[in-house]
């Protein structure tokens, strides 16, 4: 299979200020990871974004959130995602 470069979506739950970046902790189905938010600078927690390369690349609904979401499962990239073993539960 050809890799293929995914805008991931994910819950902002808090947004911080670390050396002058502006960054906030991202949630992906039950995991969390820290993001860049510098390309989104309006986005506060309990936004969803598209997540790319630790980048917060675009704002989204929560609807769109799901979507996407649901998109990954049926081709079968969440699997790729957390190859880790690491707990997912989907966008509610």
């Amino acid at each position: 299979m050809t890799n293929v470069c995914l805008g991931i979506p994910g819950e902002v739950i808090d947004v911080r200020d670390l050396h002058g970046v502006r960054y906030g902790t991202v949630q992906f189905a039950g995991v969390t990871r820290d993001v860049c938010l510098e390309c989104q600078p309006d986005v506060a927690p309990g936004d969803f974004v598209l997540v790319h390369v630790g980048f917060a690349i675009a704002k989204i609904d929560r609807e769109e959130a799901a979507r996407a979401w649901r998109v990954l499962e049926e081709i079968g990239e969440l699997n790729d995602l957390f190859a880790n073993g690491e707990e997912r539960g989907g966008v509610s």
